[in-house]
C-alpha cells in the first residue's frame, strides 16, 4: 500500500490495469519469504489476559449456547427458556421501560414529531415541554456534547444531589458518563501506578473492580464483609489491611464502597460510613462510592457517602475531614429505570484538586463525550414528573409497580433459599441480588474437580443445564476461603423459576450425598 502511494497511485480501482502494479504482485507471489504466523493469546497484553469478569464468564457463555440450541427448535433440553439471573439487566428480563422516559427520548430522537398535531394531542403537555427544553440545551442528540456532559443536565444533577443530601452541589463537579463503569475506568486508570498501588475493595465485590485493577496492573486489597452481621464492615480491619500492605511495599490509595451492596444487597449505615471515612482521612484514600442502587431500597434507608462526609466536615472543627476526596457514582442502568443499554450515568467529585480534575476531563475528552441520549435519560431519572403534572399518574403507577414487584420477588427468593438444604441467605435490603451461602458435600467437590471447576461453579453449571437458570458462582465475586456462594438477581418475572430452583436443589443434594 505504501509502495503504491509512493508511486502516486490513489485510484485503486484502476490498479490492476497498470503493468507496473501487475509486476509488483507477480514479484511478491514468486518471492520465497516465509509468512509470519497469526497472533495467539500468548502474544497479547498479559494484564488483559489476567482480567476476569464473572457475570459474563463460563456459565453465562454456556447459557448463550443453550439459548441458541433452543432457538434451533431443539427438544433435547429439560427446559424451554434461559433465565438470565447472572446480571442486573432488567429489561432483558421483561421489566417494561417507563413510558415517560421512552416518549421523551422518542421526541429527542425525532423532534419533527412535535410538529404533528395528532402527536401533540395524545402526549401529556409537560412531557412535550420537557422534550423541548432538553432540545433547547442539547441541540441534537446526534451531535457531540461537551466532554464533561451537557451543562444544563449537569446543573440538573447538581440540583438533585443538593436536594437529596441537604448540601450544595456544583455542576462543575459533575461528569456525565457512559454508565457508572466508565467513571470507574477513569478513576482507576488515573490512580494506578502499578503493583505498588493498592485499592481496598469489598469482598464479595462487583468484578468490574478486580478486572479493572488487573488491566491497570495494580493490587487489589480485599476487605471481607461480615456475612453473619448483615454484610457489615469493620473499619479496624481496614487499618490492619493498609498497614500490612504497606509493610509489603504496597501503598493503599483508594477505598471502594458499594452501597447498596452488589452482590450482597446490604445497605451501609451512616455510622459505618463515618468510620470508613475516618480511615480514608487518616491515610489519604480516594473514596469511590458506587451508589448505583440507591433507588432499589426495600428495607432500611439509603444515605449517601457525600451526606455523611459533609456532616463530618460540618461537625469537626479540627479539619481532619477537609481533604477527603470522594467520587460518587450513579447510573440509569439500575434503580427503577433499568435502561442498561442507554449507557447513562454520572460522577460527582468532592475535594479533588483542580489538576486531578483536569486529567479526568482529559480522559473524558479522549472518548469525546458520553452518549447524548444517555445524558438526557440521566436528567429524566433525577428529575421525574411531579404530582400535579399530566404525566405523573402513569409514571407513578409504573414506578410503584416495578418497585413492588422487585420487593416481592426478593422476599420470595430469600424465603425459598432459606428452606433449601444446606443454604443460608441474608435478607436483602436493597439492590437487585441475593448471595446465598452453600454447604456442599464431599461428592460435589469430587465431581467439580473432575471437570476443572470450583464447587460453586459446578453447582451453577448443573443448575443451568437442568433448569435453564443462569446464576454466577460466588468464586467470581470473592468470598471467605472455604465458603461457597451463588450470586443471583431477582429480576426474572413470575415465581415458576424459583420453584424450579427449589426442585433442582433438592434433587442435586440427594444425588450428591
Amino acid at each position: 500500500m505504501l509502495r503504491f502511494r509512493q508511486m502516486g497511485i490513489r485510484n485503486f480501482s484502476k490498479l490492476f490495469a497498470m503493468p507496473a502494479a501487475e509486476s509488483v504482485f507477480k514479484k511478491q507471489l514468486s518471492s520465497t519469504f516465509v509468512p509470519a504466523s497469526r497472533l495467539t493469546a500468548s502474544d497479547l497484553n498479559p494484564h488483559a489476559l489476567n482480567a476476569k469478569y464473572a457475570v459474563r464468564g463460563r456459565i453465562p457463555t454456556k447459557a448463550e449456547e443453550l439459548r441458541n440450541q433452543l432457538a434451533n427448535k431443539s427438544h433435547s433440553l429439560p427446559f424451554n427458556k434461559i433465565i438470565n439471573a447472572n446480571i442486573g439487566n432488567p429489561q432483558q428480563l421483561d421489566q417494561k421501560p417507563l413510558t415517560f422516559y421512552r416518549q421523551v427520548l422518542a421526541l429527542l430522537q425525532y423532534p419533527e414529531l412535535m410538529n404533528h398535531q395528532a402527536v401533540v394531542d395524545v402526549l401529556p403537555k409537560d412531557l412535550i415541554e420537557r422534550a423541548r427544553t432538553l432540545l433547547d440545551y442539547i441541540g441534537s442528540v446526534g451531535a457531540y456534547s461537551h466532554s464533561q456532559g451537557v451543562p444544563y443536565i449537569r446543573q440538573r444533577v447538581a440540583d438533585f444531589i443538593s436536594e437529596r443530601d441537604g448540601y450544595e452541589s456544583s455542576p462543575d463537579d459533575i461528569f456525565l458518563t457512559a454508565g457508572a463503569s466508565t467513571a470507574v475506568s477513569y478513576l482507576l486508570s488515573l490512580l494506578s501506578l502499578g503493583p505498588q498501588t493498592g485499592f481496598l475493595i469489598p469482598i464479595p465485590q462487583y468484578p468490574l473492580y478486580t478486572a479493572s485493577l488487573a488491566l491497570n496492573n495494580s493490587t487489589a486489597l480485599p476487605y471481607y464483609l461480615n456475612e453473619k452481621d448483615d454484610w457489615s464492615i469493620n473499619a479496624e480491619d481496614l487499618v490492619k489491611i493498609i498497614e500490612d500492605a504497606r509493610a509489603q511495599g504496597v501503598e493503599a490509595r483508594c477505598l471502594v464502597l458499594i452501597n447498596p451492596g452488589n452482590p450482597t444487597g446490604a445497605i451501609l449505615k451512616p455510622e459505618a460510613i463515618a468510620d470508613l471515612l475516618a480511615v480514608a482521612a487518616r491515610y489519604g484514600l480516594v473514596v469511590i462510592a458506587d451508589e448505583v442502587y440507591q433507588e432499589n431500597i426495600f428495607n432500611g434507608q439509603f444515605v449517601s457517602v457525600k451526606k455523611v462526609l459533609k456532616q463530618l466536615q460540618e461537625a469537626d472543627g479540627s479539619g481532619k475531614f477537609a481533604d477527603v476526596q470522594l467520587a460518587s457514582l450513579h447510573s440509569t442502568s439500575k434503580g427503577i429505570s433499568g435502561e442498561c443499554g442507554q449507557r447513562g450515568g454520572y460522577m460527582e467529585l468532592v475535594g479533588f484538586e483542580d489538576s486531578v480534575r483536569a486529567q479526568l476531563l482529559k480522559l473524558a475528552s479522549i472518548s469525546l463525550c458520553p452518549p447524548v441520549s444517555g445524558q438526557a435519560l440521566v436528567e429524566l431519572m433525577i428529575n421525574p414528573p411531579t404530582e400535579g403534572q399530566e404525566s405523573y399518574p402513569l409514571y407513578k403507577q409504573e414506578r410503584d409497580a416495578i418497585h413492588e414487584a422487585l420487593k416481592e420477588r426478593s422476599s420470595l427468593l430469600y424465603e425459598a433459599f432459606n428452606t433449601m438444604e444446606g443454604v443460608t441467605c441474608q435478607k436483602p435490603e436493597g439492590a437487585m441480588y441475593l448471595f446465598p451461602s452453600l454447604t456442599l458435600t464431599k461428592k460435589v467437590f469430587e465431581e467439580a474437580a473432575k471437570v476443572g471447576m470450583e464447587p460453586d461453579e459446578y453447582y451453577c453449571g448443573q443448575l443451568l443445564e437442568n433448569t435453564g437458570i443462569c446464576a454466577v458462582p460466588g468464586s467470581g465475586f470473592g468470598q471467605v476461603e472455604g465458603t461457597w456462594h451463588v450470586r443471583t438477581t431477582f429480576l426474572a418475572p413470575g415465581t415458576e423459576w424459583i420453584e424450579d430452583w427449589k426442585n433442582f436443589h433438592a434433587k442435586f443434594m440427594k444425588e450428591h450425598q
